[in-house]
């Protein structure tokens, strides 16, 4: 019988315990001071779920990261060439306000503390995007978080030279209290086991000439990818709940970017938060974040209380 294409079902499904069960007696390394350090502005994840979901995982990716060096150790027994290690890269992705700084975190919290004790690295994309004056002359202020708001070419250079194994090579920084990067800012990524990056729209591929001339994406250095998916009206839930705190705590600051809408009522917040979800974050999760969820090798799903409640695993 013919596979029809719509039959093909390319990921394992888990309900979150049975996802559990796969720790297989996986050591938990962090306590919940750790968790309270890691956890992202009103994402309230605990030490069980921590437990349940990202110890399978790190014992996963221990299998990944095992395989991955074993194909690289093959190729270069083939070519001839040095056996240095290539620096394992596992992509967070997702909307905005659904937890990826939370998992990436977590996982780059739990990843260093193998027995092995590996170097792990992270960084997030927002050093990458295009500076304030930059968008502001593009008129694409409104834009920020869309494609086109980042400095595409110089994040492809920076995967680029940590997979070659290049030593000391910049990211730059982003800081959200100003909302733009910080000039002269740097972070500095030397020769890392593990580099955890975290972005909205790093699964993207992009588009492909027609030439067939050979052409490199963001998604072509990633060897795992993780993305956090939710239903829309619980992202645009979280998102006035996250901008409400945000406005009784780092929007009081007089030097934060937003400190204007320290100084809203409760239900001006609330409507304000509502026009920025409606006209940039939804339009960029519709056109750009949502359609790269397929190219992940692992999506965890939330329901309405922010907690993972199912996990889908890529086939290999």
């Amino acid at each position: 019988m013919t596979t029809k294409m719509f039959d093909v079902v390319p990921y394992h499904q888990f309900t979150k315990s049975e996802w559990a069960a796969l720790r297989d007696g996986e050591p938990m390394t962090l306590t919940e001071s750790d968790l309270e350090r890691l956890r992202s502005l009103n994402d309230p994840i605990s030490l069980t779920e921590a437990e349940q979901v990202y110890l399978p995982l790190t014992r996963l990716l221990s299998f990944y990261v095992e395989a991955t060096q074993g194909i690289h150790s093959a190729a270069t027994k083939f070519l001839g060439t040095n056996g240095d290690k290539v620096p394992f890269i596992i992509g967070v992705a997702g909307s905005v306000a659904v937890g990826k700084s939370t998992t990436a975190r977590i996982l780059h919290a739990l990843l260093q503390r193998w027995p092995a004790s590996p170097k792990v690295d992270l960084v997030t994309t927002d050093g990458f995007l295009h500076p304030n004056s930059v968008l502001e002359a593009r008129n694409q202020m409104e834009r920020k978080g869309f494609p086109e708001s980042y400095d595409r070419a110089r994040f492809v250079r920076f995967l680029a030279d940590i997979k070659s194994g290049r030593p000391n090579v910049a990211a730059p920084v982003y800081s959200h209290l100003v909302y733009d990067v910080v000039p002269g800012e740097e972070v500095i990524v030397d020769r890392p086991d593990i580099l955890i990056v975290e972005g909205l729209n790093i699964l993207q591929p992009g588009e492909l000439p027609k030439s067939g001339t050979p052409i490199v994406f963001a998604s072509d250095f990633i060897d795992f990818s993780v993305y956090i998916d939710a239903e829309e009206k619980h992202l645009r839930q979280w998102f006035i709940a996250r901008f409400q705190r945000l406005r009784e705590t780092a929007f009081r600051d007089p030097s934060s970017f937003f400190h204007r809408f320290s100084k809203l009522s409760e239900e001006e917040a609330v409507s304000l938060a509502t026009t920025i979800w409606t006209g940039i974050n939804l339009p960029n999760l519709s056109e750009n974040i949502l359609p790269t969820r397929g190219r992940a090798d692992l999506i965890l799903t939330k329901g309405v209380e922010h907690t993972i409640d199912h996990v889908a695993l890529r086939k290999l």
